[in-house]
């Protein structure tokens, strides 16, 4: 661990990976004026990150998630474009095709704050009309967000999708030069004020330090037709193991079971299925500080202020400091490509630049919410403060990147720290990297000896439950069977034995009730 130590000295300076950071200046904040709590909270978010006071902008709008497209166009939309031509903050320009559009802009990040709609509805097409339309062009409804993204572009139509220039970039906002007539568009928002809160401050708390931990997918195998959100999951796998964030992949039809005990969550990447399930059923998870989790669905971010149903509320509830979701069906293609934004994100973008890169369509339903401005890490080259609990992931990260090229040193430095410090983490990751290389003998040689020095059931469980489906990956079921029956004994009233006996139902399903007798009719004589 000394080693580990010095060596970090000398390398944290040559894997800098610092990303310019976005001029407060140029940040609006909007605001709903009908609600003290929204207010509050724009001024909160304004000190806390050096905007000017001037760049805050009350909009007399409905209290409601969901609004009309009239609601919209009068409320929002409107009254900010008066709002930035009256205070010079952009040039217009008319185009030859009809459209006026801004040739410069002061601002080129907005952030809605809680109280801000973030739903557009439908409005009606004829079927007439609507039957000579592309499926993407039949849609006219739209998160507020993405819809405020293109807002400085007037007469656009209503119907589809506008193509998003900054798709798939890697330039920091900062240094990019080309203007482009269309803006970031951020969310501080949540189930209650105080979460939405919380998502500032956890967010500025852990740059200090930087964004530690483990990182947890979940692959849905729907078929063909869905391949592609496995293949953002699988991309998100290897590149974490390449930079040296430890990685638990789920590749069960099955979504994380009941209770599943995560540990030190700190990335969480998943899907499908409507409503929270899972982890997020065991009352007493909770993202570690300053976590940035999504699950991809079609309508994750319906009722975002509600922390029981779909997903952007639970896991807002659950601690996570950012996430992304749709407010209306999407379609799969033109979601948060979950792969891109993780990139982005690691290699140091803020949370707005990272979300907007990995979406493909402006005027669409997706929403980014969290501090805009979060760099979760800006410290992922090992400088910042070095808090205790983040001491063991720093040095898996750093052994993993020191000796990317030497496996047999990366085993041997980790196995040492895990004795010298008697952290059976250490152990497990080994075992979960081993899984990655598809060295399940070598899995085993790790997963053991974490099963048997972790003190806390909940680990052990955890640890039992990745030998289960290194079983049966190889089709070994009556050893994947004996290991979860084993661990149950003695930790029945554990939460986590929740997933223990779901997968054991799986294994081996239950038989079904017996047949009841038939009842005579009683109008029969």
């Amino acid at each position: 661990m000394k080693y580990l130590s010095i060596l970090l000295l000398v390398l944290s300076s040559v894997w800098s990976i610092a990303k310019p950071s976005i001029d407060p200046t140029s940040i609006a904040i909007l605001y709903n004026s009908n609600m003290k709590e929204s207010s509050e909270l724009a001024f909160y978010y304004a000190k806390q990150r050096n905007i000017p006071l001037d760049n805050l902008v009350g909009l007399d709008t409905p209290n409601s998630g969901h609004i009309s497209r009239e609601q919209y166009q009068k409320t929002i939309e409107g009254p900010l474009r008066r709002h930035f031509s009256h205070n010079r903050w952009w040039k217009l320009q008319k185009t030859s095709d009809g459209f006026i559009i801004p040739t410069d802009s002061k601002i080129r990040l907005l952030v809605c704050v809680y109280g801000v709609p973030f739903g557009i509805q439908q409005v009606a097409i004829p079927k007439e009309e609507s039957d000579k339309l592309h499926i993407i062009e039949r849609s006219n409804k739209a998160a507020v967000d993405s819809e405020l993204s293109t807002f400085g572009v007037q007469n656009l139509p209503l119907k589809g999708a506008v193509p998003n220039p900054y798709f798939k970039q890697n330039t920091s906002f900062p240094n990019d030069k080309k203007f482009i007539p269309y803006v970031m568009v951020g969310r501080i928002d949540g189930p209650s004020p105080e979460i939405a809160k919380r998502l500032i401050d956890d967010a500025i708390a852990t740059e200090k330090q930087g964004l530690w931990g483990m990182c947890y997918l979940d692959q849905a195998l729907k078929g063909a037709n869905y391949q592609i959100g496995d293949d953002w999951l699988e991309n998100i796998y290897q590149f974490n193991w390449e930079k040296g964030i430890p990685t638990v992949i789920d590749r069960n039809k099955q979504t994380y079971l009941t209770n599943y005990p995560m540990r030190d969550a700190a990335l969480y990447y998943g899907w499908y299925t409507s409503h929270k399930n899972g982890f997020l059923l065991d009352p007493e998870f909770r993202f570690k500080r300053g976590a940035v989790a999504m699950h991809l669905h079609s309508f994750s971010a319906s009722n975002l202020r509600n922390l029981k149903t779909n997903w952007v509320g639970p896991i807002l509830n659950a601690g996570a400091a950012a996430t992304v979701g749709n407010v209306y069906e999407p379609y799969l293609d033109l979601t948060h490509h979950f792969d891109i934004l993780n990139e982005r994100l690691i290699e140091g973008y803020t949370f707005i630049e990272a979300a907007t890169m990995s979406i493909p369509a402006f005027s669409w339903m997706n929403v980014s919410i969290g501090d805009p401005l979060y760099q979760p890490f800006k410290h992922i080259s090992s400088s910042g403060e070095v808090a205790e609990e983040d001491k063991t992931y720093r040095a898996i990260s750093l052994a993993f990147r020191a000796w990317k090229d030497d496996d047999e040193k990366i085993s041997r430095r980790l196995q040492t720290a895990a004795i010298q410090k008697n952290d059976a983490r250490f152990y497990e990751v080994l075992g979960l990297w081993k899984l990655s290389k598809k060295d399940n003998k070598g899995a085993l040689s790790f997963f053991y000896p974490a099963l048997s020095k972790y003190p806390d059931a909940s680990d052990k469980i955890r640890t039992t439950l990745h030998l289960a489906n290194l079983f049966r990956s190889e089709g070994q079921k009556a050893q994947a069977v004996d290991a979860l029956e084993s661990i149950v004994i003695g930790n029945e009233n554990e939460p986590a034995a929740k997933a223990v006996k779901a997968m054991l139902n799986i294994l081996n399903p239950p038989p079904p009730p017996a047949a009841q007798p038939r009842k005579p009719d009683s109008t029969q004589k």
